[in-house]
Parts: structure tokens; C-alpha cells; sequence
């Protein structure tokens, strides 16, 4: 173990550990059955589900990811959060009226209702395999900051991470989940007040002297206002933050199963904008870390070490704070928050995915009169499979530069496709079936080219897109749902 962790580290991660699989075995008895592992009964309070949808949100990438881009840069990403309430508010007027009016668990039946079972599955296809990139990035990206905070091989915290979600989402089902995410939630944030907190009181000259260098570095800038759609402006940031929302909140699995786990319309509402809205102070919560990490190694720039003065490790100054300027307790409470954050994702994309493989997929094309008995035997062995390929992907990623752009392309690829053709079964009653296929394919094409152009290179540099990376899902999903509306309109 790390130098720097003390015993009274190691007794709270592990009092944290034993709390958050103690959870997952309390709610054994209510998720014995199909419906309350993937619905929870449809009997929970607004405030859990929102509390868990923040967790879900709050990925351990935002732990580390947003204060070590703070620290080398400004708050440009910080916009992507300013975009909330429109997607927030979509969600709530739109989507979940039309899940909790849906009998299924599943999101991508009402695909099926609308266009075909090629849409559903197609849909189905996409979220998985997202979801096994989103846990392989997760369980990758958080081991690097973690081997360095316990001294553990990333192997080992990778298996740590992957078994210890199985455990407790196996178990727990989605009410485990929830209310797991939810304690997590708040350890988060906790063990992050109490880091910003320690670290502004802890520069030479207070609290002000926070805001007079940051101000004098340009560090509150949120980027530039120009209209250049190839930078990552304030409004391509903006614009890619509503598609990306609008996408979490809309048509993600993960985010729906707690939409309908919810125990009436009002509450599933309420778990929408608690959840949404919260995400706001957070975030800029994460990017005050950053910010004061930069202030406060800038004026002691004899606490940091040498290796991590230069810009390309940014990621890695708050967890070495963690670890050389917490005192003991603190220090282990920050360790668990880490893994909250990453534990919370993961066992969302677990959950959700078994969800799908058992009612887009098993029952779907083999078994659609499956017994309750049976359907549990499917979610715990899906739970089981998909975690391990999950965890194999996280462990396949060990050495890869860029893991992060590679989930970032996967993301807009497969998120692009969805949502543009669920806005196309929202929005409009007359498209149907060929129409929706054509914006697809149209839309899949585009999106694969934006997704591939910073790699075309000599003779094929002039094919390269005009546009910033951000707009690959906006570009994408308007073709998709553009395409979808003119095939409609000629085929009539």
C-alpha cells in the first residue's frame, strides 16, 4: 500500500466496501424476482433515482478528468454542464411520459413499435456494445490515478472494481444499484467540498488569493464566443452538451430503468431534474478543484514534483494531492469517493445491459414465454458475462495512449445513430419503417466519417471534416432524423 495511506485509511475504504456490498445483499429479497431486479417494483422515491441518476453521471472520468482540465486550462468544458436544463427539461416533458406509458422495461421496445424489430435490435446492439467500451474505459481510466493512490498494480484494481460491482449489482438488482448510487453520490461530493475546502485554506494568503492569481491567468474563461464551428467555442460546446444530455436523458437504459423504478410520474419527473439540476454545482464544484490545484501549486510550486509540472499529466495532480496533502482519514474517504464514482457507472451499465440482453434478446427471438424463474437465471448469468468482458476490456486497455478519445469516438458513433432515430419516432408519426432505415444508414455514414477524418492523412487530407469532433453527434443525428423526414415526405 501506498506510503502516504495510514491505518485509519485502510479502515474506512474498507468500511466503505463492506457498506456498499452490505447494501446490495439488504435488497437480495426484493430482487428475486424479473421485475424488481430490473424495475425495483416501480415503488421508489424521486429523490434516490435522482440521487442515483447524479451518481450515474458523475463517473470517476469527472473525478479526476474535469479538475486535471481545469488545472492545465480553463472552464470551456464547464459549458457542457450549462446545457442541462434544456435536455433536463425535454426529458422530463417528453421521455418519461412515454417509458412510464410503456408496459416494457426496456427503452428500445418502443423502437420496435414504431419502425421494427430491426430498430430494436439495432438499438440494442449499439447500447451494448457502448456499454462494454463505457465499462473497459471506466475501469481503465480510474485505474491509473488509483494504482498511484494505493500502490497497486492496475490489474489488480481493475479486478478489485470488477468483481466488487458484480457482487453488489447480482445481488442487489436495480434497487441495490439505486440505492447504492445514491450513498455514493453523496460520499462524492462530501470527500469533495472537504478536498476544495482544505486546499483554498491552504495557500499562503487565503481564500482570496484563490480568485486574484486564477483571475490573472485567464483560468474562469469559458472559452472563445467566435462563430468558428471547427474550436471548441462556448456554442460548440454548448450545442454538443443539449445532444449528449438529450441522449443520456432521453434514451439511455440506465437512466430510464430509474424513470420507471420510480413510483408514480410525478416522482420519476422529480428524479429527472434532481438528478439533471444537481449536476450543475458539482461540476463546477470539480472544476473549482482544478482551478484551485492550479493556484495552489503555482504559488508552491515546490510541493509538486517535477514529473508532474509538465501539461501532458494533468490527470494525475489531484490524485497526488490526495495522497501528499489530505491527512489520515481524509485521504481514504477521498480513495472511496473515487471508486464510488467509477463503482456507480459501472454497475448502471451492468444493470441496464443484463436488462437488455434478457428482454431485447432472449426473450425477443428465443424464449418469449420464459418464466420469472428462468429470467432471473439469464439477468445473474448476463450480470456475470457481461461484467467479466467489461473488466477484460478494461484490463485490454492497460498501455492504450488514448483510451479516452478511442471512448469518446465509440460514444458518438453508436449515441449519433440512437438518437437521432428515436427523435425520428418522437417527433413524427409518419415515418415509418423504410424511411427510418434510410436516415440510419445515412446517418451512420456520416457519423463514421466525421468519427475517422482526423485519421485520413496524404492524399486523403482533403477529405478530412471542416467541423470540431464535438459535433459529430449533432451533425449525426440531424442527418439521421433530416433523411428520415425527406424519404417520408417522397415516398408518400
Amino acid at each position: 500500500m501506498n506510503e502516504h495511506l495510514t491505518v485509519l485509511d485502510g479502515i474506512i475504504l474498507a468500511v466503505y466496501f463492506t457498506g456498499v456490498l452490505g447494501i446490495g445483499f439488504y435488497f437480495y429479497f426484493r430482487s428475486r424476482t424479473m421485475e424488481g431486479f430490473t424495475a425495483g417494483g416501480r415503488s421508489l422515491p424521486g429523490w434516490v433515482c435522482g440521487l442515483s441518476i447524479l451518481a450515474t453521471y458523475l463517473s470517476s472520468i469527472s473525478f479526476i478528468a474535469l479538475p486535471g482540465r481545469a488545472y492545465a486550462d480553463n472552464w470551456n468544458p464547464f459549458v457542457f454542464s450549462l446545457s442541462l436544463p434544456i435536455a433536463v427539461f425535454l426529458a422530463a416533458r417528453y421521455f418519461v411520459p412515454l417509458y412510464r406509458r410503456n408496459t416494457e422495461v426496456s427503452a428500445y421496445s418502443y423502437l420496435e413499435k414504431r419502425f421494427g424489430l430491426w430498430a430494436r435490435t439495432y438499438a440494442g446492439v449499439c447500447y451494448l456494445l457502448l456499454q462494454l467500451a463505457r465499462m473497459g474505459a471506466v475501469m481503465y481510466l480510474v485505474a491509473l490515478p488509483m494504482s498511484l493512490l494505493l500502490g497497486w498494480e492496475m490489474q489488480v484494481v481493475i479486478l478489485v472494481l470488477g468483481l466488487s460491482v458484480m457482487a453488489y449489482t447480482a445481488v442487489g438488482g436495480i434497487v441495490g444499484v439505486i440505492w447504492a448510487d445514491a450513498l455514493q453520490a453523496v460520499v462524492l461530493t462530501v470527500g469533495a467540498v472537504v478536498c476544495l475546502v482544505l486546499m483554498v485554506f491552504g495557500l499562503p494568503e487565503g481564500p482570496g488569493q484563490l480568485f486574484s492569481v486564477a483571475l490573472e491567468h485567464d483560468k474562469f474563461s469559458f472559452g472563445s464566443f467566435g462563430p468558428s464551428l471547427a474550436e471548441a467555442t462556448f456554442w460548440v460546446v454548448l450545442i454538443y452538451g443539449v445532444f449528449i444530455n438529450l441522449n443520456n436523458f432521453g434514451i439511455d437504459q440506465g437512466y430510464i430503468q430509474r424513470y420507471i423504478a420510480a413510483k408514480s410520474d410525478r416522482e420519476a419527473r422529480r428524479s429527472v431534474w434532481l438528478g439533471g439540476l444537481l449536476y450543475l454545482p458539482v461540476s463546477a464544484l470539480f472544476f473549482m478543484i482544478g482551478t484551485a490545484l492550479f493556484v495552489y501549486y503555482h504559488v508552491q510550486p515546490e510541493l509538486l514534483p517535477a514529473e508532474l509540472e509538465a501539461a501532458e499529466n494533468p490527470d494525475r495532480v489531484f490524485p497526488y494531492f490526495v495522497i501528499a496533502a489530505l491527512p489520515p482519514g481524509l485521504t481514504g474517504l477521498l480513495i472511496s469517493a473515487v471508486f464510488a464514482a467509477a463503482m456507480s457507472t459501472v454497475s448502471t451499465s451492468l444493470n441496464s445491459s443484463a436488462t437488455l440482453l434478457l428482454t431485447d434478446f432472449y426473450k425477443r427471438y428465443f424464449r418469449p414465454a420464459a418464466t420469472d424463474r428462468e429470467s432471473m437465471r439469464v439477468l445473474y448469468g448476463a450480470t456475470v458475462i457481461w461484467g467479466t468482458g467489461g473488466t477484460l476490456m478494461g484490463l485490454a486497455m492497460i498501455g492504450v495512449k488514448h483510451a479516452l478519445d478511442a471512448w469518446w469516438q465509440l460514444a458518438s458513433i453508436f449515441s449519433g445513430g440512437m438518437l437521432g432515430l428515436f427523435l425520428l419516432g418522437v417527433v413524427s408519426q409518419k415515418v415509418r419503417n423504410v424511411p427510418a432505415f434510410c436516415g440510419v444508414v445515412a446517418g451512420v455514414l456520416v457519423i463514421s466519417w466525421l468519427s475517422l477524418s482526423p485519421y485520413l492523412t496524404g492524399s486523403l487530407e482533403r477529405f478530412q471534416s471542416p467541423f470540431h469532433g464535438f459535433l459529430t453527434i449533432v451533425i449525426g443525428t440531424l442527418v439521421i432524423f433530416l433523411v428520415g423526414m425527406a424519404v417520408a415526405r417522397w415516398r408518400k
